[in-house]
């Protein structure tokens, strides 16, 4: 009788295991106003407010999340909620060369409690996350757009 308890209990360990381990793998997508999808919003915010030198907020069209790994689409806006006017930022050339689409990507990294900005890219008119998962060792799900 000991021994099915056993075996019992150690079958039974092994699906918890596998269930923690699934659950682990899973992409999620952050609630709109979650505090996890602020913290990674403002994380990239922080770096774009720097490199474009005023303040903007973020249409997401995607956020995806696992293992500690964040892959983020959308468009960078004015605080008002308007188009950003790229006149003195660094793509204000590309604009008009004609070689700039009004997009973001990016990938991040959450370290302990916060999120890093491991690369983003502002106006690509091609797909440059395309080897972000292995370059950069994030999980290739991620990187779904809806």
């Amino acid at each position: 009788m000991k021994f099915l308890v056993y075996v019992f209990l150690i079958v039974f360990m092994g699906f918890v295991v596998c269930d923690v381990s699934i659950a682990k793998e899973q992409v999620t997508t952050p609630k709109h106003n979650s505090p996890e999808r602020k913290l990674i919003a403002n994380a990239l915010r922080t770096v774009v407010e720097k490199e474009l030198k005023k303040p903007i907020i973020f249409k997401i069209n995607t956020l995806n999340v696992q293992n500690n790994w964040a892959f983020l689409s959308g468009m960078p806006l004015e605080k008002n909620g308007k188009r950003i006017d790229y006149n003195n930022t660094p793509y204000q050339e590309m604009i008009d060369a004609g070689i700039f689409d009004d997009w973001i990507c990016a990938l991040l990294h959450k370290k302990g409690n916060s999120w890093e900005v491991i690369i983003h890219v502002i106006g690509a008119t091609d797909v440059p996350f395309v080897d972000w998962a292995k370059k950069y060792h994030a999980p290739a799900a991620i990187f779904k757009l809806d």
